[in-house]
């Protein structure tokens, strides 16, 4: 198994792609920790992603590093938690995150962790991998 968390960590932004009524929607996203399976973003519940993630849970989320090798997907269900410690870790860890939310009781403030259920990978030396975890 690649270590996906080392290349999450180091290229914490990407692209987040839901479903909306049967049509892909993407947007950028960034990566803010993991924990084993469990890798967490947050978004506002007032945006349009927090209702498509809502009504399918299926999502994934894609990075890179500058010499896209390996570009990264973690695929599996999104799942929103209300769970304040993690929320405080967000904000602390993240003081772009900070300046939006400002505290972690913000009523508009989520915070998800997609389920990792696949990590897919591709790079030029080695072409495409599929890893079920």
């Amino acid at each position: 198994m690649i270590d996906y968390v080392a290349i999450l960590k180091a290229n914490p932004n990407g692209v987040m792609a839901t479903q909306d009524n049967g049509k892909i929607k993407t947007r950028v996203f960034q990566y803010l920790f993991s924990d084993g399976n469990k890798v967490y973003f947050c978004t506002n519940n007032e945006k349009p992603v927090y209702a498509q993630i809502k009504a399918n849970p299926a999502v994934s989320f894609c990075t890179y590093p500058a010499n896209f090798s390996p570009v990264l997907s973690v695929n599996g269900k999104a799942v929103f938690v209300s769970d304040i410690a993690l929320k405080t870790r967000a904000l602390d860890e993240n003081p772009g995150i900070k300046g939006i939310y400002k505290t972690p009781d913000n009523p508009t403030f989520e915070i998800f962790y997609i389920d990792v259920a696949e990590v897919e990978t591709f790079s030029f030396s080695e072409g495409p991998k599929t890893y079920t975890v």
